[in-house]
């Protein structure tokens, strides 16, 4: 869209600018384009609750339509990363719903999952100590997971008496660690250790505690830094073709990288290199 010298220039109807967000339940800061999402009960080790559950599935919703945000930090405050469902505030108020009262939680539980991996911005877990439950299908949505040795990742819903099927699992694990040490996991619930979890491919890379922020947040940057479209059409493909054959995949990113060639971006990657400089993306 085009502005004469002097107009105001208003956002679409479905843009928004969302470093200004006030979070409740957890906290949000947003600097350089990158968002940091921390979950802040660490004396329970950062359990979820329904009200934190509900805020995060809406605020990623609302990232689908941030101009501001370019990537995405998820990590948990006091040297763990998620315990799970609050054993008090979840846990035990749901053994005294009735069949559509648990319906609905668990599908509100599943559109957090959803939420994280409809929105465009790449979502980075830095996960150290805990992370358990919920905490790990928060990993599991997420695009890249940067851990710590010290990091205990498990699925722990067959030791409450559920099914390993849970907010997606049966889907996603697979597809990260493959089949059969999924169907470990979700079967056994035990603990997946740091370095295990990197070997199994679980964690990108592995730092240690007082280095894992920054680390995860320096991964942001350089994402938030690039062409942010075109990692919004990254994800977009890499979430849609696991229901494609090969030959629509391949016609999908025809028209997929086709798009991205009309973009601003695309020239000034092209110009930038005929002059021999590093390109300046700006997300258009």
């Amino acid at each position: 869209m085009k502005y004469l010298p002097g107009e105001p220039q208003h956002l679409p109807g479905n843009r928004s600018q969302m470093a200004g967000y006030q979070a409740r339940h957890f906290l949000f800061a947003v600097d350089n384009g990158v968002a940091t999402v921390a979950l802040n009960r660490p004396e329970r080790k950062n359990p979820l609750t329904f009200e934190s559950y509900a805020e995060l599935r809406d605020l990623f919703r609302a990232l689908t339509y941030a101009d501001d945000i370019h990537a995405i930090v998820v990590q948990g405050e006091g040297g763990n990363f998620c315990s799970g469902g609050d054993v008090h505030d979840i846990i035990g108020p749901l053994t005294r719903l009735d069949m559509p009262g648990l319906l609905s939680f668990t599908r509100m539980t599943g559109d957090l999952v959803k939420a994280m991996r409809a929105c465009p911005q790449p979502i980075i877990a830095a996960i150290d100590g805990v992370c358990a439950g919920a905490g790990a299908m928060m990993a599991l949505a997420s695009d890249i997971r940067l851990g710590t040795e010290r990091s205990k990742t498990a699925f722990l819903f067959t030791r409450v008496g559920l099914a390993g099927c849970d907010m997606g699992a049966c889907a996603l694990l697979p597809r990260v660690i493959g089949q059969g040490r999924a169907s470990e996991l979700l079967y056994t619930g035990r603990s997946l250790g740091g370095v295990e979890g990197e070997r199994w491919g679980w964690f990108n890379s592995l730092h240690q505690p007082e280095e894992l922020l920054a680390a995860a947040q320096a991964f942001a940057r350089g994402l938030a830094d690039g062409p942010t479209f075109a990692h919004g059409m990254t994800k977009k493909m890499l979430q849609q073709e696991w229901n494609m054959g090969v030959d629509e995949a391949i016609e999908a990113e025809a028209q997929a990288q086709a798009i991205c060639m009309a973009t601003n971006d695309f020239h000034r990657a092209y110009h930038a290199f005929v002059a021999r400089q590093k390109p300046q993306f700006e997300g258009d």
